[in-house]
């Protein structure tokens, strides 16, 4: 005997009906079956409704004729598909149903609110009429069906609407029943009657209950529950991402995960499988080839200790302490007694090690109520100040981390509070060790996404992930993307994953998500209607900030550059090829530097100098090793390195820039680059790595053109005008050649601070003098390399060795 439960979702329309009738036959063909079976899905909503909203008359009546609308609609679908189903019978049953419904409404108008009995009677039709459906469905393949009425066979204790079902009793009632063995046994699930005969309902998910029920009754060897998703995954696929489904769980890990917010099956729905030791199956209609995730006395706790990780929104903590607490032990028992008798669920308890505090978490919506019954029960304690004033948090969310014996594993719990706590997430309270299922943190509803994820990503995903947040999709942008891609398996190789989740440029923004191939991005990027503006970006980067985030400013931006400090406040690694902000005055500077240290967060630049050169890092390296620097001479220009060695091809000075700017050497406007501020920017940096507290005015500059160039109001203008400058240089190269000598645009830094940029005349001996076509070269006299000079050479300009230094610097956030 095989017990097959199908949910709302299973039975939203003809195709699934016919679907789950498929899965029917398909299962009878090698045992006896029984089938319980959901209201379709708005059906229930449809139906509370009217008993729970204040609503008149005629919105009553609009929402049964909704709900009857889906009904006939699902039956003529069927009858389009399948010929002999037997339309007008089920018809005529569905019309004495909700002509029924209409009559008890039309009875009970002058009631403000329905009483108990009679909710449950309209709230129950949905399900009996899926029986009906299902019945003819099968009824006209020639299938003989059992129909089991659960009023009279599934006895239950408690309200009209919340019951509670006496399986002993149940079981014995079934047995009485004269089954044939070849019958389809049909049953509505969410249905049980009392012990005077009299509906009363399961609960909300009671179907999935009434099932467990039958289940149990029928001394079925399975139970299988249909519904919309493949079966239990570690975490809730549509808020996470990187969930994966489990195999199997045992009973307990189940009644944990649903217990503390998994919404795919009801605890009460796990105890009499577990009590009876029937197997359960979650299989998804949707997906039929699907394994499912196989709920079980043991699931292979040797390989797969961690199960899920699962929330419960909208929770209230109250605190309670005083000296009462300590004087009186049963204090606390007092509390939860009343709270009991309310049946007010109380979902996490903590103590603290002082003894005269508690709190408890409840659902939101008890807190007024709670509050009220707590000043009855100590109104003198409260007075006497023997009891403090009751504290209460709201707006919060329980966390929870179910595995198997997952208390006693240190390094469990030791990740999830450091991956939290490099997010700046902070945790309210913590429940470890009362159960050895789960590990609880209490955290504020504004941060459990992040949470969830960061913590999912820790326990369950073993690569190193690096949450992108690109800002600039030029050449640069678009070559890091292109490297991305191209590194991905080699990446994957290394445990390593890159996942881009926004993609900007000064227009307009791209969020990404699992839908969107990376390969397909500038398409994407095109369809996106989402303006670009930083306060836009700033929510964004808030609401989707995640465990190892950076963002990388691919920019020549100065706004942007002035919120990278808001940036590592908000928990992200910087990365910059935009030179703005480490020229920007001392003040800023320093202040980067305090607040990604004093948030240990990284700010990573080498591209600010050589592009993809190492300098940055070897600076660094040396000079923390104590080395100091001497003096510095280089070419810090790939675009200048590019146009002067041109020159020496007797190339003329506007047709070089041009060739420059369309190789993508040059900055957006090559006037940047001729005016000799690039260049000072670059050696600036290399100033204040090195410990020089300079301001970019300190440098002195002798420009390659004169001043009234920077009035070109277009870049189109200014090649046009730099052709007045061919001359001149024509006769410079010339003077230099003769000397034996060549041009070269060169940065220095001297001992003390001063520095310059200007041209100079480079003989054959020195280091520079063969530098050119975009190759920047650097060389560093230093205690440690001298008199032989530290040389640093290689292309410093071009999209594609620019990305790679950004790519560089993007790996280093995982060292």
């Amino acid at each position: 005997m095989k017990l097959l439960k199908f949910g709302g979702t299973s039975l939203a329309n003809a195709e699934k009906f016919l679907c789950a009738a498929d899965i029917i036959e398909k299962n009878k063909n090698y045992e006896q079956v029984a089938i319980v079976l959901s209201a379709p899905a708005k059906i229930t909503n449809y139906l509370v409704n009217i008993v729970e909203k204040n609503i008149n008359i005629n919105e009553m009546l609009e929402q049964i004729e909704l709900a009857e609308k889906i009904f006939i609609e699902i039956i003529q679908n069927i009858k389009q598909i399948k010929s002999y189903f037997l339309y007008e019978e089920t018809k005529k049953i569905i019309e004495i149903e909700f002509n029924e419904l209409k009559k008890i409404i039309n009875n009970f108008t002058s009631f403000k609110k329905y009483p108990d009995n009679i909710q449950a009677i309209i709230m129950s039709r949905g399900e009996i009429l899926s029986i009906w459906i299902m019945k003819n469905i099968l009824k006209s393949r020639y299938h003989q069906v059992t129909i089991i009425n659960p009023i009279e066979n599934i006895i239950s204790t408690g309200s009209f609407l919340n019951s509670s079902v006496d399986i002993n009793e149940s079981k014995k009632r079934i047995s009485k029943i004269n089954i044939n063995e070849n019958n389809i046994i049909l049953m509505p699930g969410f249905i049980s009657g009392n012990k005077k005969g009299e509906l009363a309902l399961l609960g909300r998910n009671g179907s999935d209950y009434s099932a467990a029920i039958l289940a149990c009754c029928l001394n079925a060897q399975l139970c299988e529950i249909w519904t919309d998703v493949d079966g239990v995954f570690t975490s809730d696929p549509k808020k996470i991402s990187n969930t994966f489904l489990l195999n199997s769980i045992s009973y307990e890990e189940a009644m944990e995960l649903s217990y503390f917010g998994a919404k795919v099956i009801h605890p009460r729905t796990i105890e009499p499988l577990k009590k009876f030791n029937i197997p359960c199956i979650i299989k998804n209609t949707s997906n039929i080839e699907s394994k499912g995730t196989l709920i079980c006395k043991k699931s292979n706790h040797s390989k797969d200790i961690l199960k899920g990780v699962t929330n419960i929104d909208d929770i209230a903590m109250f605190t309670i302490s005083g000296d009462l607490i300590k004087q009186k032990n049963n204090t606390i028992t007092q509390i939860f007694n009343l709270l009991e008798q309310e049946n007010i669920n109380i979902i996490l308890i903590t103590k603290s090690s002082s003894k005269n505090n508690f709190s408890f978490c409840v659902l939101e919506k008890e807190t007024q109520k709670i509050l009220i019954l707590l000043n009855q029960l100590f109104p003198l304690e409260l007075q006497e100040k023997i009891l403090n004033n009751i504290n209460i948090i709201k707006n919060l969310s329980i966390l929870s981390v179910i595995g198997f014996n997952i208390s006693q594993k240190y390094d469990i719990a030791s990740k999830i509070f450091s991956s939290l706590g490099k997010s700046k997430i902070n945790i309210l309270a913590i429940s470890q060790g009362s159960s050895k299922y789960s590990i609880s943190l209490v955290i504020k509803k504004e941060n459990i996404l992040q949470s969830m994820q960061i913590i999912h990503n820790a326990l369950f995903y073993n690569k190193k992930i690096i949450n992108v947040f690109l800002i600039g999709i030029g050449g640069v942008g678009k070559s890091l993307i292109k490297q991305i891609l191209q590194q991905k398996n080699f990446l994957a190789s290394k445990n390593i994953e890159i996942k881009i989740r926004i993609i900007a440029n000064s227009k307009k923004i791209l969020f990404l998500n699992d839908l969107i191939d990376l390969k397909n991005w500038e398409k994407a990027f095109q369809e996106s209607k989402e303006r670009f503006n930083l306060e836009i970006l700033n929510k964004l980067l808030k609401d989707n900030s995640f465990l190892n985030s950076v963002l990388i400013d691919c920019t020549s931006d100065e706004i942007l550059s002035k919120q990278y400090v808001n940036y590592f406040l908000k928990g992200f690694h910087v990365i910059t090829s935009n030179k703005k902000a480490n020229t920007s005055p001392l003040k800023y500077y320093n202040e980067i530097r305090t607040t990604a240290l004093k948030e240990n967060k990284k700010f990573l630049y080498e591209t600010n100098v050589g592009a993809g050169l190492p300098v940055i890092q070897t600076l660094q390296n040396l000079f923390n090793t104590g080395d100091n620097l001497i003096c510095f001479k280089g070419i810090l220009s790939g675009s200048l390195s590019f146009i002067f060695g041109k020159l020496e091809e007797n190339i003329l000075l506007s047709d070089a820039t041009k060739q420059a700017k369309d190789l993508g050497f040059t900055e957006p406007n090559p006037c940047d680059d001729l005016s000799g501020i690039d260049v000072a920017r670059k050696l600036l940096i290399l100033a204040r790595e090195v410990g020089y507290k300079i301001e970019l005015e300190d440098i002195n500059i002798e420009p390659i053109l004169p001043e009234y160039f920077k009035k070109c109001k277009s870049i189109k203008e200014f090649l046009y005008k730099l052709k007045e400058m061919d001359v001149p240089f024509i006769e410079r190269v010339k003077k230099a050649r003769n000397l034996g000598k060549v041009l070269r645009f060169v940065g220095t830094i001297e001992k003390g601070g001063k520095c310059s940029v200007k041209i100079e005349e480079i003989n054959s001996n020195n280091p520079l003098y063969k530098v050119k076509n975009g190759e920047n070269a650097l060389t560093f006299y230093t205690n440690y390399y001298q008199p032989i000079p530290l040389v640093l050479r290689g292309y410093g300009a071009g999209n594609n060795v620019t990305a790679s230094g950004v790519f560089a610097d993007l790996l280093r956030t995982i060292l």
